[in-house]
């Protein structure tokens, strides 16, 4: 009897080396968004839009000059992981940004999109931050993303 593998377990990761700039986040989005649609789980793609975004805008910030690697994998049938690995070992933080401040919120973002599903690894050369985005799809049912409950 063979065994049948799971589908995603033929999803290859996709990924790509890009510059320290801010451009570099709209060929971000689109290696994102290509994958997701080949997978399938357009549903995600709004939500892997701004995580992505967000990730690759606070490698941005780190003053690094070598390439940044983004990429994304699909970890379960339901489940992808968005990662941005960067020349920085300085790990992110959540801020409570005042309302005045025009930047600060981009990981509470990235922390309500993902469910507070995402993090970071330090690693000889700098991090990687990742992220995960879940959807309820099913082989029988419509397609949702799952979000957290509000009391």
């Amino acid at each position: 009897m063979t065994a049948i593998e799971p589908r995603h377990a033929v999803c290859p990761e996709a990924t790509a080396r890009l510059p320290y700039e801010p451009s570099s986040a709209g060929a971000a989005r689109r290696l994102v968004r290509d994958k997701l649609t080949e997978w399938q789980l357009a549903d995600l793609v709004d939500d892997a839009d701004i995580v992505v975004t967000e990730l690759v805008s606070n490698a941005v910030k780190t003053g690094c000059r070598r390439r940044m690697v983004v990429g994304i994998r699909r970890i379960t049938e339901q489940t992808v992981r968005i990662t941005v690995r960067d020349g920085s070992r300085t790990l992110p933080a959540m801020v409570t940004a005042a309302p005045e401040d025009t930047s600060g919120r981009g990981l509470a973002l990235v922390h309500e999109l993902t469910c507070g599903h995402w993090g970071a690894t330090p690693d000889t050369l700098g991090k990687t931050v990742h992220a995960d985005l879940r959807t309820s799809r099913s082989a029988t049912g419509p397609a949702r993303v799952l979000r957290p409950r509000r009391p």
